[in-house]
């Protein structure tokens, strides 16, 4: 069907039998297909939580079970004002968990995309370089593609580490090159360079994959050995120079402490800045030993702290601006001493983070998000450790002992309840 020919329709009017063409980004639905006919309740529910008001079908092709019900303009009844407010509470919350588990969908879908790329890596080069040529293009296009956005905290995802790592040190860097105005192909060049970063480690083995204070000299070598095995890889994958230096340069230091060729300041190229400062926050957020792992207020303060010049300076202060004082994932206090954890930051209002608060009036599930812009007299008092927390603060809460990020409008999460 041309598009002079199509029609659409509104998504509360689909029903099983039709044939709909689904206009967004692979990433952007959970279908295998964009193109297909309605066969389930379910199909219908998840194509109306995507966000989108209309549809477009092709006619020819659909046989549409009849309309069960002729539509009659409802006749109004009368609510009380608790009733209205239930049903802001729950349209707010439906809007909510819709806008969690579509980032948390586009997020699995790139795991498992790379996963895919690396597993053909060896044997299919052209098509691995393919998928992740794509699946980058489709994650920038979903960034550049909103006015305003906020970095948010996803629930706890299931996969193997290597590809959440990746995938984390990704979205960290994408955003941080819009932030530091970088052009669409520059955008591309970095992208691909960040999701393929560590991808010599697939040479070592499996107990040498990640970085380990107890490593002796022997180990140590053969695990910084990654970053050779890495680049021979990006050669057979015919990856750009621009690429390929994010994997030779991401353990370099602007301080001349990093490796494999111990380089510092200008000789680091600006994407590899960018890519050596994101994989090292993820990797305190993340390490290897549960136990060792940072909150992302401490790994943002350690950073700025006690590794301050590994960094290259304007990188470094942009990153700290976007991600703000308190990450996605900080466990707070807040001013009126009530337990909070950020859930969302938006990177052009970072002093204003967006979080859940703990309350026992209402259940953890219904929970609404909070905008402290929209309420000047609460603030944040100070960060904590989870282990600090009273357990059923704890259980509220459900600090995430594995961090990951992705992104959303900003406007997604402008709601709050009523804090006086």
């Amino acid at each position: 069907m041309t598009e002079s020919q199509a029609e659409f329709m509104d998504v509360t009017d689909l029903r099983i039998g039709l044939f709909i063409h689904i206009d967004l980004g692979w990433m952007s639905h959970p279908f295998p297909l964009s193109s297909f006919k309605l066969q389930s309740p379910e199909q219908i529910t998840t194509i109306r939580s995507l966000g989108i008001e209309r549809i477009r079908y092709s006619p020819e092709k659909s046989d549409p079970e009849p309309a069960s019900i002729e539509k009659r303009d409802p006749i109004p009844l009368p609510t009380s004002p608790e009733d209205d407010e239930r049903r802001r509470r729950n349209a707010l919350l439906s809007e909510q968990n819709a806008s969690l588990k579509a980032c948390e969908r586009q997020y699995s879908q790139a795991a498992k995309s790379y996963k895919q790329a690396l597993e053909q890596a060896t044997a299919q080069p052209d098509k691995s370089l393919a998928q992740c040529q794509s699946l980058i293009a489709d994650v920038k296009g979903e960034l550049l593609g909103l006015e305003e956005c906020c970095i948010r905290l996803l629930s706890e995802q299931s996969g193997d580490r290597a590809s959440l790592h990746s995938i984390n040190v990704v979205v960290l860097s994408l955003l941080l090159g819009q932030a530091l105005g970088m052009a669409e192909a520059d955008l591309q060049e970095l992208g691909i360079g960040a999701l393929l970063h560590d991808i010599g480690k697939q040479e070592l083995p499996s107990r040498l994959r990640w970085d380990d204070e107890q490593f002796s000299t022997a180990e140590r070598k053969l695990y910084q050995a990654h970053v050779n095995h890495g680049i021979a890889q990006g050669k057979k994958l015919a990856l750009s120079g621009h690429a390929l230096l994010c994997i030779a340069q991401h353990h370099e230091a602007a301080n001349g402490s990093g490796y494999p060729m111990r380089l510092a300041h200008e000789k680091i190229s600006p994407l590899a800045r960018i890519v050596a400062l994101t994989n090292q926050y993820d990797n305190l957020c993340n390490p290897a030993n549960p136990a060792a792992s940072q909150t992302p207020h401490e790994a943002l303060s350690i950073l700025f702290t006690r590794m301050k010049s590994r960094f290259d300076g304007q990188t470094m202060s942009a990153f700290i601006r976007m991600m703000g004082v308190y990450p996605p994932g900080s466990v707070v206090q807040l001013t009126d001493e009530r337990y909070a954890i950020v859930v969302s930051v938006n990177s052009s209002r970072p002093l204003k983070p967006r979080l859940i608060i703990y309350d026992t009036q209402i259940a953890k599930e219904e929970a609404l998000i909070v905008d402290l812009e929209q309420h000047a007299h609460i603030g944040v008092k100070r960060s904590i450790k989870p282990i600090q927390l009273p357990r059923q603060v704890m259980d509220y809460l459900s600090p995430r002992q594995h961090i990951c990020y992705f992104f959303e409008r900003a406007s997604s999460l402008s709601a709050g309840d009523d804090l006086s």
